[in-house]
């Protein structure tokens, strides 16, 4: 039988390779990002005057239960956007204003979101853990 190559490893070692590796942190959650000049409440009600709930789960947001595009629970424990670009902040604002900057062809619209509601929106992503 063969030894598996992680044998002697110290646990402590895994869980730091784990996180190095996006697979989260100790506690299970990643670190609370900030939005500057974010406002979740804000951001709860543009996500709802955009209809993003028709293409979207997403919690807390009433009658969102769209199944077009991934359900966005757990949004700030997410390490990939669009499954091309880190989530931070200033990638998750150029996501909501012009997505297709991100991943050209995606099936995310351009719903002419303004800078400023990008931010609020993400804000209130971020609270999604």
């Amino acid at each position: 039988m063969r030894t598996p190559k992680t044998r002697g490893i110290a646990p402590v070692m895994l869980l730091s390779l784990a996180a190095a590796a996006g697979c989260g942190t100790a506690s299970g959650h990643s670190p609370d990002r900030v939005v500057e000049r974010g406002d979740a409440g804000r951001g709860r009600d543009a996500i709802v005057a955009y209809g993003c709930g028709s293409c979207h789960m997403i919690p807390g947001i009433r009658d969102a239960n769209g199944l077009v595009g991934p359900p966005l629970d757990h949004w700030a424990e997410r390490r990939i956007i669009a499954g091309e670009v880190p989530n931070d902040p200033d990638r998750l604002i150029t996501w909501l204003t012009v997505p297709q900057s991100i991943e050209p062809g995606t099936a995310m619209p351009n719903m002419g979101v303004t800078d400023g509601q990008a931010r609020d929106m993400a804000a209130y992503l971020y609270t999604l853990h």
